[in-house]
């Protein structure tokens, strides 16, 4: 029976037109940013955006996170050039910097922007970002 229902079936033309009262689907957003998307990496770019560097420690004490997990977002950050890294001795003591680089910047204001421009701007919905609270949307646009 389900062998003939099929058969009965006509196939959809290419390109024809949808029928009157049919769904139509919403018409696609740009993509986010996944990189930056994620909490702590948005974070990092973040907190960088309104200093001009941060040390490892800093930014582990920002963001309330593990040397691990700092660590890994860092690098990811860093291979698609959006914070620099520099490492370097005081002493014996290793010591590593970040600073967010030009492409970091554009990736977070267009970021902010995608979200204002979405009428998705609003007060409760940064908070839920958790941003570090140096940061404002306005700060880095």
């Amino acid at each position: 029976m389900a062998k003939a229902s099929a058969q009965q079936r006509k196939p959809a033309r290419m390109g024809s037109l949808p029928r009157p009262g049919a769904r139509q689907h919403a018409p696609a957003l740009p993509e986010l940013d996944r990189l930056i998307h994620e909490r702590i990496r948005l974070g990092i770019v973040s907190a960088l955006a309104t200093n001009d560097s941060l040390s490892f420690n800093d930014l582990k004490r920002i963001l309330k996170t593990t040397d691990g997990n700092l660590s890994v977002h860092a690098r990811k950050l860093e291979d698609a050039q959006y914070v620099s890294c520099s490492k370097y001795f005081e002493g014996r003591v290793p010591r590593t910097q970040y600073r967010l680089s030009a492409a970091g910047r554009r990736a977070l204001s267009q970021y902010l922007a995608f979200f204002c421009h979405h009428k998705l701007c609003n007060a409760k919905y940064i908070m839920s970002l958790e941003i570090p609270s140096c940061v404002t949307p306005t700060s880095v646009i």
